[in-house]
């Protein structure tokens, strides 16, 4: 076997410096708890009553230092397909519902600021498997709600 260079081999073929996989959902949120965990004390924004906000607006709720905020700065979860600290983009990347959304980051069950660490037993929550028959009511009444 003749030994070459990466600029040689690079010229004559398709290689792939960057080869990584994607993190699984599981993945994603442990990671997220990870992060609130960093700092549980960090009181972080809620956004305000989601279950009223018609899909298209409560998609592209955002808040400086919420809890989605704290996941989008994040390089590693960045680097996986994250895009932004809206409601929409968070809900998306960790395969979440509204319901489980609503429980995360609505105001409704906090006030306007929630603690890290509360956030993170949330979070927790959400990614243990298989959601209830009342939880599952909830999130289709949320969703055809207009």
């Amino acid at each position: 076997m003749e030994h070459q260079t990466r600029e040689r081999l690079q010229r004559i073929a398709d290689v792939h410096t960057n080869m990584r996989r994607a993190l699984t959902r599981g993945e994603r949120l442990a990671r997220w708890v990870e992060l609130l965990e960093r700092t549980p004390d960090r009181y972080l924004n809620t956004l305000s009553e989601t279950e009223y906000r018609p899909a298209a607006i409560r998609d592209g709720m955002r808040s400086d230092n919420s809890p989605l905020t704290v996941a989008f700065e994040d390089s590693v979860l960045r680097a996986d397909g994250l895009g932004g600290d809206t409601y929409g983009e968070t809900k998306r990347f960790f395969e979440l519902s509204d319901l489980d959304m609503h429980q995360l980051v609505c105001s409704c069950h906090s006030g306007a600021t929630v603690r890290a660490a509360v956030v993170a037993e949330c979070v927790r929550e959400v990614a243990a498997p298989g959601p209830g028959l009342f939880a599952m009511l909830l999130n289709a009444m949320m969703i055809f709600r207009v």
